[in-house]
């Protein structure tokens, strides 16, 4: 059975036993804030109890590597959206340490598109049209590093008020603590 049958079947069961109850909430985040994280699997239940996230707490926002790879793009986007249309007061961004972004190599990644049916040509008209692919699928070498840039891109936007604060912190995947990078309150 396909992954997608999986899923309909365990949702139909979940539906129909009204299994969704306990997690019904507002849109509008209880405590205020939105967490923009890595996408790493090791995160999905370990941030959120790590940092007391219950379910309708917070707006989560997940980017490869807690990333905001261009001021104008969809990661800042959905801050800003949770900020001005969601009612969220603060802005945490949560790297992790052994993050899988900070040792991408583009070539690698290209050659698995290739592998995987994307063409040579349709690589080089995506370069042709102006965007450096070794650039743009690059990863980082230091978190705390990337977690800093993130908070400044965020911090020094033109569209987020001053009085927004904006940490950082990173997690460790294995214990859950947290190390704070950047606080929001006095840097």
């Amino acid at each position: 059975m396909a992954v997608l049958d999986d899923i309909l079947d365990f949702n139909g069961t979940f539906v129909e036993e009204k299994e969704y109850e306990p997690y019904i909430t507002s849109k509008y985040p209880d405590k205020h804030y939105v967490i923009l994280t890595c996408m790493d699997t090791r995160l999905v239940e370990l941030l959120p109890k790590a940092m007391n996230i219950h379910n309708g707490d917070v707006k989560m926002v997940k980017s490869a590597g807690a990333t905001v790879s261009h001021p104008f793009g969809g990661i800042m986007r959905s801050l800003l959206v949770a900020i001005y249309a969601l009612q969220a007061d603060e802005i945490f961004v949560v790297g992790h340490y052994d993050c899988g972004m900070s040792a991408v190599d583009p070539a690698v990644v290209l050659e698995n598109m290739k592998q995987r049916g994307i063409s040579a040509e349709t690589i080089k008209n995506v370069q042709y049209s102006g965007v450096d692919l070794n650039q743009w699928l690059k990863g980082f070498g230091d978190v705390t590093k990337n977690v800093e840039h993130s908070v400044d891109v965020i911090r020094n936007h033109p569209l987020v008020s001053k009085e927004i604060p904006v940490h950082g912190l990173v997690i460790d995947p294995e214990t859950g603590k947290l190390d704070l990078v950047t606080s929001g309150y006095t840097d």
